[in-house]
């Protein structure tokens, strides 16, 4: 079947599109258990960036899974499937000048080394949400951790699937820092990729 697949060639070049968007493109990676607050940060960074004319897109989990992923599990493999969809479907946006934030839990560290290689080291920021466990279950705002002690959910990060906390992320936010302060420290670390040459 691949013999008889041929890659198109596109006359407009990623170089292009972000010279008319007017900004570099990459992608912003947040990681984090459920619950931790990277989808209310990454959306609260999409409102900052969209206010600076900055062409932005969210890729959020949930919403991933009820279209794209739809027919995956939470297995490791079907969890290692999603995220490779995530950095094809990143990869694609960047191509077209725009600033992607993924929010996923993306547990497993050869996975985010898949997406980081898959667009590149230079269009990748990785933010590790890091929430303890104990916070994430107080909130609980989807209530999954409630349905995984109760045996309900198989394979819930953190209760009966493992997280493997990032190494080196570009920058760290925990529970003690508000939404407002998330945003602005993320802000002035990606701030300086948008109109450096990458």
């Amino acid at each position: 079947m691949d013999k008889n697949i041929v890659p198109h060639s596109y006359r407009i070049t990623r170089e292009e599109r972000r010279k008319l968007n007017g900004h570099n493109s990459f992608l912003v990676f947040f990681t984090g258990l459920s619950g931790s607050g990277k989808s209310t940060i990454a959306n609260a960074l999409e409102l900052r960036l969209f206010e600076a004319n900055v062409r932005t897109y969210v890729l959020d989990g949930d919403n991933i899974r009820r279209g794209i992923n739809k027919g995956l599990t939470f297995t490791p493999e079907d969890r290692s499937e999603n995220n490779r969809r995530i950095g094809e479907i990143a990869k694609l946006f960047i191509d077209a000048g725009v600033v992607v934030l993924a929010a996923f839990v993306a547990p497993y560290d050869k996975d985010r080394q898949f997406i980081q290689k898959k667009v590149g080291r230079k269009n990748y920021v990785e933010i590790f949400v890091n929430t303890p466990l104990n916070v994430c279950e107080q909130r609980d705002v989807k209530g999954l951790y409630k349905k995984a002690r109760k045996g309900e959910i198989k394979n819930m990060t953190g209760i009966s699937a493992p997280y493997e906390v990032p190494s080196n992320p570009d920058v760290e936010i925990t529970e003690e820092n508000d939404v407002t302060e998330s945003v602005e420290t993320i802000y002035t670390f990606v701030k300086s990729k948008l109109n450096n040459p990458l």
